[in-house]
């Protein structure tokens, strides 16, 4: 039991940690003044939710695995969109 205690755990982490860079993401306001210390916030939220899912990844089962690998894909876009 606390091998799935610890599993559902570090994907709750990685969900959340997602949730929140997205969350940042939403809410830069391009043209204010404070748009740098937005950016680099988003950065460091992004770069702690990937490293929440690759810890994830590590224990997940097969369905928690597709969707941290989806949250993945949703992270790159944000850093696509970001780099334009």
């Amino acid at each position: 039991m606390p091998y799935q205690k610890d599993k559902q755990q570090a994907y709750q982490a990685a969900e959340q940690g997602t949730n929140q860079a997205m969350d940042v993401y939403h809410s830069i306001v391009h043209d204010d003044p404070d748009y740098g210390v937005q950016l680099k916030r988003l950065k460091n939220e992004v770069n702690e939710a990937f490293n929440q899912i690759n810890n994830a990844i590590e224990v997940a089962s097969d369905t928690q695995l597709d969707q941290l690998n989806k949250f993945k894909e949703d992270l790159q876009s944000i850093i696509d969109e970001v780099n334009q």
